[in-house]
């Protein structure tokens, strides 16, 4: 699985249709294969310029970004499926580095005895 951050500029409605939004882009994730790890709202900003999206202009959006595991093969299908949402103005998929964590070998004994004497 590869690390990915989703960001999407959504329309700004009422509440419940922002929440209705985010619900169905994370069931569309999950039903992608992707486990989603966390969901951050930016807040409501004008956008940098204008733009057309389903036959309307809009000027401001409200930013969420959403940071997801999942396989790469989610990206063009997703992308595809937020496309036609008509609630979803942009949308971009940012493939973020993920540390890889080093496996345990045990404990590695210290001569102590080493440490003291080069000390000196």
């Amino acid at each position: 699985c590869v690390h990915f951050l989703l960001s999407l500029f959504f329309l700004i409605f009422l509440k419940p249709e922002t929440a209705a939004v985010l619900k169905r882009t994370v069931e569309a994730l999950m039903e992608r294969g992707a486990v989603v790890r966390n969901l951050e709202n930016l807040g409501e900003r004008s956008l940098p310029y204008k733009i057309s999206k389903h036959k309307e202009r809009h000027r401001r959006g409200g930013y969420f970004l959403i940071d997801l595991e999942g396989p790469p093969s989610i990206v063009s299908t997703m992308m595809d499926h937020l496309g036609r949402d008509i609630d979803v103005i942009r949308r971009t998929f940012i493939k973020h580095p993920v540390s890889k964590t080093e496996e345990c070998s045990g404990i590695i004994p210290v001569n102590y005895e080493d440490k003291l004497i080069a000390k000196k």
